[in-house]
């Protein structure tokens, strides 16, 4: 148990604000974006530099207290109980080089930032579906970006991060400098250490054309049968996904989508107008829309192609890998959520792989799902009486779909995590290995036990 002069010790060594449970800062400091998910830290620390996350990592080893970190709270799946809460939101630092077309940021950042000073110089990152994601978690759990199938993960752009590992040393790794622990931190969700900075690759911006089209809902098994024969035709370049929404009637919602359900088709390719209207004139003559703003975009107003919620709020969600999405896969998923059904989702995505995802580099990483055609993601409301049916739903939908499944998850869309044999879906079992015998030799006291963590190989007998 903390005691008064445990917090004097923190507070006194530590540049950032230190809150406790009673305080009025604790709150405002614990709190997710994914605001489902309550944090309930013994303690919560505001890291204002790096040397703050190094300063509460040891005084929390010292003490063999477990240490969470957060900086947006979009990934917040999974409720810390105990413990101290680092939060990185104040890591504010972004370079660009644009000669050498890097970024480093720190761990508060946001894409929208990196957006904001890198466009201009006609570069862009491998960012998500959301600008209001941060960078450094997205990256660490492999990154599925917007152009993906164009350029691959986001994790295989890093060139080197800094990081505080559970004995409280802050290191800087790259591909050379610690070779085994910085390739199963690019894609092994922080299971090692708190990352404090972030180099990556970025690329040249070119022509972009891209947006949406929402079709009716009861036009579903049409769109998704058209979609399905579409796929193989596009170039790697091309990057589009399909969901299934299920709207509500609030004002946020464009007036010809509220209360409705509709497919939404997501398209995102670097190219001109003409060659992206051609890509995408198959798909165009299938319904008549109820909306299109696919066209030549700028890429500051990227985030308008999957229109993800902007504020904060209550939600679950879970995902699972497809090794393919033929008639039957299509015909499952329709019968539990399509238009006569009764599914209280409010978002189920299909996203086709493939492309430069499926290639990797040279370099190893711990990023999985380059074997797997598409990702299917469900996303429910978690607040009562409606969290009880949307939890239901996704366990319908998921076993449903098990039998055109790699079996296995991407780590950023897996959802709550489960016990040590359902967090171990995220990677290939050989990788999970790598990552164990890592844990026992970075993290052997299970210090960052918190989220998407991992335990380490028991010792050898």
């Amino acid at each position: 148990m903390l005691v008064t002069d445990d917090i004097q010790a923190l507070s006194s060594a530590v540049s950032g604000p230190v809150a406790l449970p009673d305080s009025p800062e604790f709150a405002a400091e614990t709190f997710a974006f994914n605001a489902g998910t309550v944090h309930r830290p013994d303690v919560v620390l505001g890291a204002e530099n790096a040397r703050d996350v190094a300063t509460g990592v040891k005084w929390a080893a010292e003490r063999r207290i477990p240490v969470a970190v957060q900086s947006t709270g979009h990934g917040a799946n999974f409720a810390i109980d105990g413990g101290l809460l680092i939060t990185t939101r104040r890591l504010q630092d972004l370079q660009i080089d644009p000669d050498k077309r890097t970024a480093r940021v720190g761990a508060g950042v946001k894409w929208r930032s990196v957006l904001e000073a890198s466009v201009p110089q006609g570069l862009i990152p491998l960012h998500g579906s959301s600008t209001d994601v941060g960078v450094v978690g997205y990256t660490l759990g492999g990154g599925l970006p917007v152009l993906g199938r164009a350029h691959g993960f986001a994790a295989e752009q890093v060139r080197s991060m800094e990081l505080v590992t559970a004995d409280g040393v802050p290191r800087r790794i790259d591909a050379e400098t610690e070779a085994e622990l910085f390739a199963l931190m690019c894609g092994g969700k922080g299971n090692f250490g708190i990352v404090t900075a972030l180099e990556f690759n970025l690329f040249p911006l070119g022509d972009f054309y891209g947006g949406a089209i929402f079709y009716p809902g009861v036009d579903a098994d049409r769109i998704l049968a058209a979609f399905r024969e579409w796929l193989p035709t596009l170039p790697d370049e091309a990057s589009p996904s399909i969901s299934l929404l299920r709207l509500p009637d609030l004002e946020f919602v464009p007036p010809p989508l509220r209360n409705q359900f509709v497919v939404h088709l997501r398209f995102a390719f670097p190219g001109n107008r003409e060659d992206g209207d051609a890509l995408l004139a198959p798909m165009r003559a299938v319904s008549a829309p109820l909306m299109d703003t696919v066209g030549p975009m700028d890429y500051l107003d990227v985030d308008q192609i999957h229109m993800d919620p902007v504020d904060p709020l209550p939600y679950t969600e879970g995902g699972v890998l497809l090794k393919d999405f033929g008639e039957k896969a299509v015909a499952a998923l329709l019968e539990l959520a399509g238009e006569d059904s009764s599914c209280p989702l409010i978002m189920i995505e299909v996203r086709p792989l493939g492309g430069a995802l499926a290639k990797g580099r040279a370099l190893a990483d711990a990023v999985s799902g380059r074997d797997a055609a598409f990702l299917l993601f469900l996303v429910g409301i978690n607040v009562p009486p409606a969290a009880e049916a949307s939890h239901a739903s996704m366990r319908e939908i998921l076993a449903a779909m098990a039998p055109h499944s790699t079996g296995y998850t991407l780590v950023n869309f897996h959802g709550e995590p489960g016990d040590e044999a359902d967090r171990a879906r995220a990677w290939s079992p050989a990788v999970y290995e790598r990552m164990r015998a890592a844990k026992t030799n970075y993290d052997p006291g299970n210090l960052l036990r918190f989220g998407h963590a991992i335990t380490g190989a028991p010792p050898a007998t």
